[in-house]
């Protein structure tokens, strides 16, 4: 037999760090995170972390042991996580890889171009710049750097905008020159395992999660980390409603109401990046026993 990764994944709140452990404990592998702000030390209850019951019940690798002060990229976890695989697979057949962050997953199974790092005087002045004259004067400025990445990138996306715009200003390339979009190989197979549940059972339950988070101390959390709120960590669903609402920009019912919100539109978002690719096997999470005979049918 073959080497196999094996990636569960799917939207947040559908119920994959549950069926992860029942899955990992019958394949014998441990649990590699691909989540992109589960990594982080300092944010627990924003992210759903696993709980220390848990943890303790298999193996987790790459769960809270990047601080949020670091600057940490897709391209530094493909490194990291394949060098793990190589080690995992030396004791075994099948790793177990579970999350949704969807670059994460992209970075493992088929490779990212390495891209520069930005300088920090340059992500300064392009953050003065966002919030002086916002969005629209990036993407004219995308647009005079990199024709080519302006056609192609989500420019409703200020994230990937500003990073774009970045890179051009740090490097003094455009950014497009630096993607091959050439899949690398692997010396494993990959079976991935998609998750899914009905629209509606799948808000309530993230309306249902929020709630929860913030019955366990999600604002205090947030408060704490309000001092490292210009960090990119930081810039995700949950916290960002915090900080708008600790900056006085909206009343606290309304911020737990939009983390809510954004935390749906997020996980229509993933199952948008998801399905299209074809090579997903999906199951209801309640599937377990269903989803381990795949796995076992499709393992080399």
């Amino acid at each position: 037999m073959g080497k196999n990764l094996i990636v569960l994944l799917g939207p947040t709140g559908v119920g994959k760090t549950d069926l992860s452990i029942g899955l990992a404990r019958a394949l014998g592998s441990p649990v590699v995170s691909c989540d992109s702000r589960q990594i982080y030390k300092e944010m627990t209850i924003g992210t759903a972390v696993p709980t220390r019951e848990q943890l303790a019940a298999v193996p987790h690798f790459f769960i809270q042991t990047v601080s949020a002060r670091d600057y940490f990229n897709c391209w530094q976890f493909e490194q990291q996580a394949l060098a793990l695989l190589r080690e995992l697979f030396r004791e075994r057949d099948a790793v177990l890889m579970t999350g949704g962050s969807m670059m994460y997953i992209d970075a493992v199974c088929e490779g990212i171009d390495e891209v520069p790092d930005v300088r920090p005087d340059v992500r300064e002045e392009v953050k003065c710049l966002f919030e002086e004259k916002g969005l629209a004067h990036l993407q004219e400025m995308l647009l005079q750097l990199d024709p080519e990445h302006y056609r192609r990138v989500d420019l409703r996306n200020g994230r990937r905008v500003v990073h774009a715009v970045e890179v051009c200003l740090s490097a003094g390339r455009p950014y497009s020159s630096f993607l091959t979009d050439t899949v690398k190989q692997r010396d494993f197979s990959i079976i991935k395992i998609g998750l899914n549940r009905e629209r509606e059972e799948l808000y309530d339950r993230i309306n249902r999660r929020v709630d929860q988070m913030v019955a366990e101390g999600f604002e205090e959390e947030a408060r704490a980390l309000y001092p490292l709120r210009h960090l990119n960590a930081l810039n995700t669903v949950g916290y960002k409603e915090w900080f708008d609402y600790f900056d006085g920009k909206t009343s606290r019912e309304e911020a737990i109401r939009l983390i809510k919100r954004n935390t749906r539109n997020y996980a229509k978002k993933q199952l948008s990046w998801f399905r299209r690719n074809p090579s997903i096997h999906w199951f209801h999470p309640d599937e377990g026993e269903a989803v381990l005979q795949r796995v076992r049918e499709l393992m080399r």
